[in-house]
């Protein structure tokens, strides 16, 4: 007998991860870090444009699903994107030019269990 839920989809979801000291300690607007998250998942979103993953995701368009997370600080916006390389997890840092400050990163999207084990230690973005 099958579980409960086997066979169901599997949500597809996008990880975007925001420097949270930009706002906290660097006082960037709001709109500026907003901006940066944007420019993420939209670059994200267009390298892995081919990919069954994300076309899947936006052909629901009415539905996509994201998560906005918080890293503390560049150094750990740097690890995550060191440890998502590190597991073959496709993804876009950001780096605001010409400035040359990592700001956030947006992973293409995934099904919700491939990712969520890895992005476990962020907390919602506030």
């Amino acid at each position: 007998m099958a579980a409960p839920g086997a066979g169901a989809p599997s949500r597809l979801v996008q990880y975007v991860v925001v420097r949270s000291d930009l706002v906290h300690q660097l006082s960037w607007p709001l709109g500026a870090v907003i901006t940066q998250a944007c420019h993420a998942a939209t670059a994200a979103i267009h390298l892995h444009y081919g990919d069954p993953d994300t076309r899947q995701y936006l052909e629901q368009l009415d539905a996509m699903h994201k998560v906005v997370l918080g890293a503390p600080d560049e150094d750990a916006l740097s690890g995550l994107s060191d440890s998502l390389t590190q597991a073959g997890i496709s993804h876009k840092l950001w780096i605001e030019q010409p400035e040359n400050i990592p700001t956030c990163l947006a992973l293409k999207p995934y099904p919700k269990e491939t990712v969520q084990p890895l992005m476990k230690k962020f907390k919602l973005f506030k």
